[in-house]
């Protein structure tokens, strides 16, 4: 069953033939088969009114989503390719603050001259449909718009319920590093005290204001420092008495701008943290966030993210993802078995590389192999490739291949489809630059740099983008598993966790390789099971019976920061 949900112009909803008011969807959707793939064009426009009311949606087919995928994917020919962008390639997530501050837009109706806007998603599903069917690898196709459509609905549902944070804890900590909170225009005592400290190391006037890069930099070519920017490698290596309160300065003043009050007054209410992601946010599907820095929640603020009453947090991630999931794209056994460990569970893959003989240190393992997957050719990176190239020498032709694709201005692809853009404007003038009649040593200089720079980038797509659509399953896997779980008959009195997830595990938090799960404590052990074995799920339905396992790292903690 795959009912489509359809906005009329007079406000109404259409729905398998059906025409019902706006209001009264989530009663139809929550009487619908369980196993109805629900079909719309935005999953941030639809699922928030149905969580409101209490009902969750199983699975989905985001058409957005799923359309930005076909369009660009090799793997696929989407019917009249050059054709100008329309309304379903410049269509917008909808935003999830504006239905959590303003309800009456949990169903917005169109505006006047809004109905002829409207893309038609009948007419949107038949076309995809048939652009899977007739791709190159429609199984594969099939399982990224699962995925990403699923990540849709986790995205949502973490929003709605949001990680749990403590107001008053984060408030202490924020005094502790930085002094009691200042009046406004003011900076907090302790930036105040190493601003001092800044201006007398540089014999500067009061007026220097530490957060003005341009200025800190005039005053710091005038005390003669020796740097040239204010990277902190740069300035770790110089001996001068700013460096040391320059540096504190720098990291305080980042904790302030990025997770201070004002951040904890615009994003924490009620007891919960609700980012905004963006699935596929990034060109590789990895997720970005529209607002609150989810993906960047820094050691020291995460004191304040506790776990309410009677329940407590599984807290997991993938070991060395990355390199795992190139194992199995270049169907390397042997970097596969460095990453299984000699009792064949699961080990740490970077160890595992050393006991092969390749290089004999872990971080020259790590190193390596994060140059090969970034392109990284320089100092101990350079120097151990070699090495690893004659130890797995699958593994390192098929990223150096991407690596050249990329630099011939080729499109490349991840295991399931979502294939790389195209090299813009600026890459191909330099590459024609280059071959003018009157091009010269720095025009072919520039022309080589920019390809071997795109070919860094299609080098790391392919696996970056992999490993995403690899933790794209373990969510949609782990989401699955927990409702399965069912309610706990100790969590009865679910506090602030909203329907329908009161007295259920769920979802709450997730970066790239890492989710959290918000579960009633006596369900802990049974979470950290389904998150494992979601994992060994997701490995299967990617890479098959191809001998490549997935360990995490899982922690059960009634604060995140001591499961880190």
């Amino acid at each position: 069953m795959q009912p489509v949900v359809v906005p009329e112009p007079d406000g109404s909803v259409r729905v398998a033939g059906r025409r019902v008011p706006r209001g009264e969807l989530p009663s139809v959707v929550a009487s619908a088969d369980a196993g109805a793939r629900w079909t719309w064009d935005d999953t941030n426009r639809w699922y928030p009114a149905l969580l409101a009311a209490g009902v969750r949606v199983e699975r989905a087919h985001d058409l957005r989503l799923a359309h930005r995928i076909l369009r660009r994917s090799a793997l696929a020919s989407w019917p009249e390719p050059d054709a100008p962008p329309g309304p379903w390639d410049t269509l917008p997530p909808t935003p999830l603050t504006a239905a959590r501050d303003e309800p009456a837009m949990l169903f917005p109706a169109p505006g006047p001259g809004d109905d002829a806007l409207e893309p038609d998603p009948v007419a949107e599903l038949a076309v995809q449909d048939a652009v899977v069917a007739g791709s190159a690898a429609p199984g594969r196709l099939r399982l990224l718009l699962a995925a990403e459509s699923a990540g849709a609905l986790a995205a949502v549902e973490m929003f709605h319920a949001g990680l749990p944070w403590l107001a008053d804890v984060h408030d202490a900590v924020l005094t502790e590093i930085l002094g009691p909170r200042p009046r406004p225009g003011e900076r907090p005592a302790r930036l105040d005290e190493l601003a001092h400290r800044i201006r007398a190391a540089l014999d500067a006037p009061a007026s220097l204001n530490p957060d003005s890069p341009r200025d800190l930099l005039r005053a710091i070519e005038r005390a003669g420092v020796g740097a040239r920017s204010l990277r902190k490698w740069e300035l770790e290596r110089l001996d001068h008495p700013v460096i040391e309160p320059l540096l504190e300065y720098k990291s305080l003043y980042r904790l302030l701008t990025a997770n201070g009050w004002a951040w904890l007054d615009a994003w924490v209410r009620d007891g919960r943290f609700r980012s905004e992601y963006v699935v596929g946010g990034v060109v590789t599907g990895r997720w970005a966030s529209s607002g609150g820095g989810a993906l960047q929640l820094p050691k020291s603020v995460r004191r304040a993210v506790v776990a309410d009453p009677g329940w407590t947090f599984v807290v997991a991630d993938a070991a060395q993802l990355e390199p795992r999931v190139l194992a199995a794209m270049a169907g390397d056994e042997v970097m596969a078995a460095a990453g299984r460990g000699p009792d064949g569970r699961g080990a740490d893959m970077y160890a595992g590389i050393v006991a092969s003989g390749a290089v004999p240190t872990r971080e020259l393992a790590k190193v390596g192999m994060l140059g090969a997957m970034y392109g990284g050719t320089t100092g101990s990176s350079g120097q151990v490739l070699p090495r690893l190239a004659k130890a797995f020498p699958r593994s390192l032709a098929f990223v150096d291949e991407a690596a050249r694709a990329g630099e011939r201005g080729e499109i490349v692809t991840t295991h399931l489809g979502r294939s790389s853009p195209l090299p813009g404007a600026t890459w191909h003038e330099a590459q024609s630059g280059a071959y003018q009649d009157d091009a010269g040593d720095d025009d072919v200089a520039k022309a080589r740099s920019y390809a071997r720079s795109w070919g860094r980038f299609t080098r790391n797509f392919v696996v970056q983008g992999t490993a995403a659509e690899w933790a794209l399953c373990w969510l949609a896997s782990i989401r699955r598993r927990l409702w399965a779980l069912g309610v706990s008959s100790s969590a009865l009195d679910a506090g602030a966790v909203p329907a329908p997830f009161a007295g259920r595990p769920h979802l709450v938090f997730f970066v790239h390789d890492e989710i959290v799960v918000h579960t009633p404590a006596d369900l802990a052990d049974a979470v950290a099971a389904e998150v494992e074995a979601a994992a060994a799920e997701a490995g299967r339905l990617l890479f098959g019976d191809f001998p490549v396992q997935f360990p995490l790292s899982v922690a059960v903690a009634r604060t995140y920061a001591d499961a880190k």
